[in-house]
């Protein structure tokens, strides 16, 4: 079956048919749904939600874009209002702690010195934390553009923006992301030209 097919199927009720096309998109949604989280439990629940969140709107999907990037901008704007209530609920309650002793459970990959290891997981953090300090709006276009790799473009026509925007949101987030490593020590600013 086609695309289309599948979604017409689906639309009368067929839960096969939007498990075919839940399979199809899945990983790219959990993907972009952990970039923009940085944690594995948060982007599966992420992800499970947008899906259900796609069988109960199947029937005002219009068909004007894919599936794929009509679930996957569903997906953005999930990811997004999560961190907004995240970042509420973290200026409540400061949890910080136990995300980063998650992170420092992981078992480490022999085939690199434990040196080399500890400098990957700090220049890791460091992104992740300067990910976090971004506005929603700029850490999203960032990660579509850098992580997932989609051209401006596609970047506009997923978040409804003019091409310019974009890259202006793009610039203004390398730079706060720049910012940030500079003033957290973690990277160092060019000399000055002569």
């Amino acid at each position: 079956m086609t695309e289309q097919e599948l979604i017409h199927s689906a639309r009368k009720g067929d839960s096969m048919a939007f498990g075919e096309l839940m399979q199809a998109h899945q990983d790219k949604i959990y993907t972009l749904c952990y970039r923009m989280t940085g944690n594995a439990e948060d982007a599966a629940d992420l992800t499970q939600e947008v899906f259900l969140s796609a069988w109960r709107s199947l029937s005002r999907f219009q068909e004007q874009s894919s599936f794929g990037t009509w679930v996957y901008r569903m997906a953005t704007n999930a990811s997004i209002d999560f961190l907004r209530r995240e970042k509420r609920r973290q200026v409540l309650s400061m949890t910080m702690e136990e995300d980063s002793e998650e992170r420092q459970a992981q078992v480490p990959d022999e085939r690199y010195s434990p040196h080399r290891l500890l400098e990957q997981k700090e220049a890791r953090q460091a992104v992740a934390d300067a990910l976090a300090a971004l506005s929603p709006e700029h850490r999203q276009v960032l990660v579509l553009r850098e992580m997932e790799g989609l051209s401006y473009q596609e970047i506009g026509q997923l978040l409804d923006l003019e091409e310019g925007t974009v890259k202006s949101r793009i610039a203004r987030a390398r730079l706060a992301l720049r910012d940030f490593l500079i003033k957290s020590g973690n990277f160092s600013a060019p000399p000055p030209s002569k």
